[in-house]
């Protein structure tokens, strides 16, 4: 049963390398949610002209919007920020914001998972769909989340932090790389931008001359066994994705070209090791802080040996049709739109 119409505004776009994504993101909700009889607005709150469109009725159409298999400038982001900044303190957007029934974040990375936005909507009492500012601040930064996943006493592999542009390499990263190939990201951003496999010192040095120097890095030990998430929503872990790679790493243009990767959900592996996984990815999703009013996305890596380890939590995981969420959603007999009907269950404060 559809429940009553209401106000909903899509937040899409925003400020990060994952904008293209959100994008997507948030055409692929309008629909969903215009098919579930809501009036929806969509905005992207960094835009210069914000309102993308709307009031959209049901019956109207919203067009899919393309993801690229690289992400937008790094160059574009101040000038991005400074807009999204503008436009959810002061002038229409806020109002429209006000106006709505509810705040549905289509967002990912940068501002839109960090907690920045979470909060903003949170001082001006508005209710949003995901997790508030305190557990997305917690996720978003990969080696705090990673220590804070370890006391509750999930499987994590050794990280160091290195500021390529101060620092020279740390003594426990030229460690790691002296047992094996390395992996480098930056400690936060997602949809795996920049995340590189390295197997040398010269390598390494390579990777960190394209660092800014105000970034830092997070250095772990490369896994070269197989790899997996799994999406909880509310207090249900959804049945488990694999992916299987065509390169060494789910990067970001793994994750949008053609080819780059297969995903299958349910993953094919015996049932006790799904339940393993799905246990610690609830166990990780409460252990951040999200709780039942929010959804996550954990990935994980198995070693050598077939072990899994948590890599991260995914505070806004996207949305598009082929993201690996909604296709988590299709092996719990969901479809896109019930997907979309139970994320807006879960809703902050």
């Amino acid at each position: 049963m559809n429940d009553p119409g209401k106000r909903v505004v899509v937040l899409c776009g925003g400020e990060s390398a994952e904008r293209d994504v959100s994008h997507a993101s948030g055409r692929s909700v309008a629909r969903a949610l215009l098919e579930r009889g809501h009036e929806v607005t969509l905005i992207d709150p960094a835009a210069a002209v914000p309102v993308v469109a709307g009031p959209l009725r049901p019956g109207d159409d919203v067009k899919e919007c393309a993801v690229g298999t690289t992400p937008p400038p790094r160059a574009d982001r101040p000038r991005l920020r400074r807009r999204m900044h503008a436009a959810l303190t002061g002038g229409p957007v806020l109002e429209l914001l006000r106006d709505a029934e509810l705040v549905f974040l289509a967002l990912h990375g940068g501002w839109g998972e960090d907690g920045h936005v979470q909060a903003l909507l949170e001082m001006a009492g508005l209710p949003f769909t995901g997790a508030g500012s305190a557990a997305c601040a917690a996720a978003w930064h990969k080696h705090r989340a990673r220590a804070a996943l370890a006391a509750a006493g999930l499987p994590v592999t050794e990280g160091v932090l290195w500021r390529p542009g101060t620092d020279e390499v740390p003594p426990d990263a030229q460690r790691l790389l002296a047992h094996g190939p390395v992996v480098t990201k930056p400690v936060a951003d997602g949809s795996s931008v920049s995340v590189h496999r390295v197997a040398s010192l010269p390598h390494l040095a390579q990777v960190a001359a394209d660092v800014p120097a105000d970034e830092e890095l997070l250095v772990e030990p490369f896994l070269p066994g197989r790899e997996f998430t799994v999406a909880v929503v509310g207090s249900r872990p959804l049945p488990v994705v694999e992916i299987e790679l065509t390169t060494p790493l789910f990067d970001y243009a793994a994750k949008y070209q053609p080819g780059g990767a297969s995903e299958i959900c349910p993953a094919r592996i015996p049932a006790d090791f799904a339940h393993r996984l799905q246990e610690m990815a609830l166990r990780a999703h409460r252990a951040l802080g999200f709780g039942a009013h929010a959804y996550s996305r954990t990935d994980f890596r198995c070693d050598a040996h077939g072990e899994p380890h948590c890599i991260e939590v995914n505070a806004l995981p996207g949305l598009t049709p082929t993201s690996l969420l909604p296709l988590a959603a299709t092996g719990a007999a969901w479809t896109y739109p019930d997907l979309i009907h139970h994320l807006m269950n879960l809703t902050q404060p």
